[in-house]
């Protein structure tokens, strides 16, 4: 070899290997640490449903004086999703320009998606039982407002090659898979098989690898799943959550769809959040549970230690919704505030503690800012 070819030769090498580092190399694997470097420290943000029935709609026209304007709604607890270094929301009906609609069939205006974006979440999962409302039509329309929002979604797709990439994001330097899927779609079939991403162990197991692959640090799960109104996990959650917990590919698992808080436990080390609530619904004592005005933001504390991460702790912070305005109020706020009835505040507290429960590395709820 020509001493020019060396050089050339050794330039290439340093190229590749500062491609790889920086996670920008073919795959986008990411190397390891520096060695003796210190661990970074991240919150992940997560919340209930974005559930948008026909009074949410109609009151949103209101707010905006004959647009729809989502953002009174969701800001009292903005201060909170834009503190953590990763915020991530569920949408639970597809957005489209169509007229809206409410329950049982869904069409939400895609001005909730603008909504999103002010309130500070990063990314969003759109699996959901209401992903196929309003068919492939829907699943396209509603990720089309996403990103013309700046909001990165998963969980549903406008085509097999969307579905085929892993949705990560780098946050503090440290590179983030979101993965989303859903146990039920009411019964409507997929156009396509890559539409939505049903909750089969078998396909999540292959996607966290091949996430990790793509240099993944850490690798969140979210799952539309459980039995409606029922704080208790199902059999199909307790099974799922059994079984993936103890990947070594997944650092959390977390849930929505029941409309009621569900318990955070941990299994073989993992913390598992089986479901936030309702973030945001029409739901109340009138049709459902009371507890379904109750929901929570959800903060997984995760501790990134090269390619490896763990969730070193989760806080949490009960939410209510007040109607008929629907503004989500963070409860500590809202007592100190006197945003509503003291002891309907209180009742909600108590419910949201009691299902989450007291567990090792569950802190106490935060009350305040």
């Amino acid at each position: 070899m020509t001493t020019r070819a060396r050089r050339i030769s050794v330039v290439l090498a340093m190229a590749v290997a500062l491609l790889w580092m920086t996670g920008t190399a073919a795959g986008g694997r990411q190397g390891s640490a520096r060695p003796g470097a210190p661990p970074v420290k991240l919150s992940i943000e997560l919340n209930g449903d974005l559930l948008i029935h026909s009074p949410l709609w109609q009151q949103a026209l209101r707010y905006g004086h004959g647009n729809y304007d989502f953002v009174p709604m969701l800001r009292e607890v903005a201060p909170y999703v834009r503190a953590a270094d990763l915020a991530i929301c569920h949408v639970e009906t597809p957005m489209t320009p169509r007229p809206p609609h409410g329950y049982p069939v869904f069409n939400t205006p895609t001005q909730l998606a603008r909504a999103i974006s002010a309130t500070g979440w990063d990314i969003c999962d759109t699996a959901s039982n209401h992903s196929l409302d309003q068919g492939q039509y829907g699943i396209d329309q509603t990720g089309l407002a996403l990103d013309r929002a700046g909001v990165r979604h998963t969980g549903s797709f406008p085509s097999a090659a969307a579905q085929r990439r892993t949705l990560i994001v780098t946050v503090k330097g440290v590179r983030v898979a979101f993965l989303a899927y859903t146990e039920m779609l009411n019964g409507f079939m997929p156009p396509h098989s890559w539409s939505v991403n049903p909750a089969r162990i078998a396909d999540v197991r292959r996607d966290a690898r091949v996430a990790r692959r793509r240099g993944a640090q850490v690798v969140i799960v979210n799952f539309h799943w459980g039995t409606e109104f029922q704080s208790a996990p199902s059999a199909f959650q307790l099974a799922v959550a059994h079984a993936l917990a103890g990947d070594p590919d997944i650092t959390a698992i977390v849930g929505q769809h029941v409309h009621v808080v569900q318990p955070i436990v941990r299994i073989g080390g993992e913390f598992v959040v089986y479901g936030e609530g309702n973030l945001l619904s029409n739901e109340t004592a009138s049709c459902c549970p009371a507890a379904t005005q109750d929901g929570m933001l959800v903060f997984l504390h995760v501790v990134v230690r090269g390619r490896s991460s763990s969730v070193q702790s989760v806080s949490y912070m009960p939410t209510w919704i007040r109607h008929p305005g629907y503004t989500v109020l963070p409860i500590g706020d809202a007592v100190r505030r006197h945003e509503a009835p003291a002891g309907v505040l209180h009742a909600s507290y108590a419910r949201t503690v009691s299902v989450v429960g007291h567990r090792p590395g569950v802190l106490d709820p935060i009350r305040q800012r």
